[in-house]
């Protein structure tokens, strides 16, 4: 299709022309902000599709485009000129290539950075070349072609994408694709981006010819393909939240890169973005295509793997200003009044949006304050906290999140899974109404946290099971068990789960002003392992240049970290800060039971057996490295069975933890207890205790009393999770 043709029939879609930015995808590189100098151009192509014809629509394609396009122009400079979208019908198989080539092949020059984002349905298909090998496929608007007596599906292959993105003259070349290739036979939870193989159909011709096309061209790029899923049979899925969906991946790595620049390693970042999307219930495993090809070439492979380069434009960096830091959101819009803005808040912790709060604070560069008065979705309306220095209020703007209001009256929400029957979904809501702060809907209605339903396999049995179709562990019951005893039964685990989500709501690493660094090492006779690592770096001066010590010291590890059975761990834990900081650690393990660190007194006298122990504070001074449990025999902190997911919450606050260390001591440990790691026995207690411990003794005018207020600049919260195997 020539030029002309093409810009006519996609008519007003050019409008915003485009292109995004590859460069915070190409996660092993360093991020380039277009500055006053020359600077190399960056070109993208963003593909998002809801509907389709003849089968189920998908909800959060169009919102994944959305997010990226937000990402680049207000995050990286991006202009809207460079950012071409293409959306629902307009994303057909012809018009898909036809934009790449014309606005990516033709205009992409050495050193121009490129991305290609694609979020939407996959599948896939034999070829009639190959017919014993099953081939992964984009799924495109216009997949379905009916001839006489043949089904042609108007496919994408990944192949040929491979290709396509092979062969633009640059290096600087990153994909990321949100979908998946191969969809289950039921699904519980989450919609699915995969779309069933279609066993009669046939590859449309016109695509295995232009395959043909790319296989004989010069390829003298190796692209950087980030995918949802690193594993072949496991599903991309995209979650409800509030007021909108989005595609899990996509939500989670750009939440990522609005906070945490710079990055390190695409390693560093995957890890980050799996923990995410591990607490939005989803154990889906991203990676990236190339660094799993076993043909990447060794230099190419050290390069992603590898701390970048401060500066620089080669494989390691992209000339990332030194000074550079995270955010939450951005200005969009500034009424007429001068007073009231418009923001975008994409930045913000998924799992803490929800509950984001009327009075919540922001500050801008220009140390002006934003008081949030409203909030749909992913867009806010805040209010300047005075009228000087207005005049200097932007468009495009980055805000951070300066206080952090959070209501008290949490709700756990259930989702019925719709393969209940309807008087079994009756029964259920009726007897989950009986729990305090338990509230019910019915899958894909509304956000929820948990599943209840039936397992596949035993259909007469019901458990609860994550939004990702995983079961919870020790959440079945009997065989021909009723659902009123089965949901009663589930209530210390609903209490346990609720918990855990209380205190995820502190997650801040982004956003705190408290300069901490935490590390979870496995112990060995040789020296620590280190697992993963949690830092956070806006505690530096946004004037400061942040120091490469600060950028080098996160460590390169696999998404989901492996933990064996039996292994000995530790945290060691770094005060930066110049006060003393406090901390409480919280959990789930492996049988996702609520767990704790507990720091005992000593007792003074040798027979002290019936004492009832207490426990002490966890204090780390000013400049102090602590390394918890302590190291000593009595002490050890060992990973037992079973084989499972494991999460902590490390909390710190510039004042002590009084109400929860109370709350801890009130429940009955027996002197055989005294465990560094141990049951968390009242863990909704103990949740509710910190948040209260954590809230700002002072007053904002205006806020509910039924509030948490949480001020950033007193303290940190970071989230670990592990697979035990």
């Amino acid at each position: 299709m020539e030029r002309r043709t093409f810009l006519q029939r996609i008519g007003s879609i050019l409008a915003v022309l485009g292109v995004t930015e590859t460069e915070w995808l190409s996660l092993g590189n360093r991020y380039y902000q277009a500055l006053a100098q020359p600077s190399p151009r960056k070109l993208a192509l963003l593909i998002g599709i809801n509907q389709y014809p003849k089968i189920p629509a998908l909800s959060g394609c169009l919102t994944d485009v959305e997010l990226q396009r937000e990402l680049l122009i207000h995050r990286f400079g991006f202009q809207g000129s460079d950012i071409l979208t293409l959306t629902e019908e307009q994303a057909s198989r012809e018009f898909i290539e036809v934009a790449f080539l014309d606005h990516l092949g033709k205009q992409a020059k050495p050193d121009d950075v490129v991305v290609f984002h694609f979020s939407g349905y996959g599948s896939c298909v034999k070829l009639e070349t190959s017919p014993d090998t099953k081939q992964n496929a984009l799924v495109s608007a216009n997949f379905i072609q009916n001839s006489q007596d043949e089904k042609i599906v108007n496919y994408i292959l990944e192949e040929t994408l491979l290709l396509l993105l092979r062969s633009l003259p640059t290096e600087r070349v990153t994909a990321v694709l949100d979908t998946s290739y191969y969809a289950p036979n039921t699904v519980l939870g989450l919609k699915i981006r995969a779309l069933q193989e279609l066993v009669e159909a046939k590859l449309a011709p016109e695509e295995l010819d232009f395959l043909q096309q790319l296989k004989t061209q010069k390829l003298p790029s190796t692209p950087i393909v980030l995918a949802a899923t690193s594993e072949p049979k496991q599903p991309a899925r995209e979650g409800l939240f509030a007021g909108f969906s989005a595609g899990l991946f996509t939500y989670a790595l750009t939440q990522y890169l609005w906070e945490f620049t710079p990055a390190t390693t695409i390693q560093v970042a995957l890890s980050h973005v799996e923990n995410s999307l591990s607490k939005l219930g989803s154990k889906q495993q991203p990676g990236d295509l190339e660094n799993l090809s076993p043909n990447l070439s060794p230099k190419r492979r050290e390069a992603l793997n590898s701390p970048p380069s401060l500066v620089g434009k080669g494989a390691g960096g992209l000339g990332l200003p030194e000074s550079i830091i995270g955010a939450e959101g951005a200005v969009t819009a500034i009424e007429e009044d001068g007073k009231t803005v418009h923001l975008w808040l994409a930045g913000l912790p998924p799992q803490v949006l929800l509950y984001y709060g009327v009075n919540s604070r922001f500050t801008l560069a220009t140390t002006e304050q934003l008081i949030l008065r409203s909030r749909t979705g992913l867009t806010a309306k805040a209010q300047i906290s005075q009228t000087e220095g207005t005049n200097s209020l932007q468009v495009g703007q980055l805000v951070q999140e300066a206080v952090r209001v959070l209501p008290r009256n949490v709700n756990l929400t259930i989702a019925l899974d719709t393969g209940l029957e309807r008087i079994e979904r009756v029964d259920a809501t009726s007897a989950f109404a009986a729990f305090s702060h338990v509230s019910t809907v019915v899958v894909g209605e509304k956000p929820a946290d948990y599943v209840f339903g039936k397992l596949q396999e035993i259909p007469s049995r019901y458990g609860l099971f994550s939004l990702g179709g995983e079961l919870i562990p020790n959440t079945t019951g009997e065989v021909g068990e009723a659902v009123k005893l089965a949901a009663q039964r589930l209530a210390p685990k609903l209490s346990t789960l609720l918990a855990a989500k209380l205190w995820r709501l502190t997650e801040n690493q982004g956003s705190s002003r408290l300069a901490i660094k935490a590390t979870l090492e496995i112990i060995s006779n040789i020296s620590p392992r280190v697992v993963m690592q949690r830092e956070t770096v806006r505690a530096f001066k946004i004037e400061t240049p942040i120091k490469k010590s600060v950028q080098t010291r996160l460590i390169t590890s696999l998404p989901t970290p492996i933990v064996p059975i039996g292994s000995r761990m530790q945290y060691r834990v770094e005060n930066q800060s110049d006060r003393p900081v406090y901390l409480i650690v919280l959990g789930l393990n492996n049988n996702h039971t609520a767990i704790a660190l507990y720091s005992w007194e000593t007792p003074q006298e040798p027979n002290t057996e019936d004492i009832k122990p207490l426990l002490k504070e966890v204090v780390i001074a000013p400049g102090e490295t602590l390394t918890l449990p302590q190291t000593n025999a009595a002490s050890e902190w060992v990973i037992s069975g079973p084989a499972f997911f494991s999460e902590q919450q490390l909390i710190f606050s510039t004042t002590p933890f009084s109400a929860t260390i109370a709350a801890l001591n009130a429940a009955k440990h027996s002197s055989a207890e005294q465990r560094p790691i141990g049951p968390l026995l009242n863990s909704l207690n103990i949740a509710q205790a910190l948040l209260q411990d954590l809230h700002l003794k002072t007053e904002i005018n205006g806020t509910a009393a039924d509030s948490y207020i949480l001020d950033v600049n007193n303290w940190a919260s970071f989230s670990f999770s592990f697979q035990v195997v």
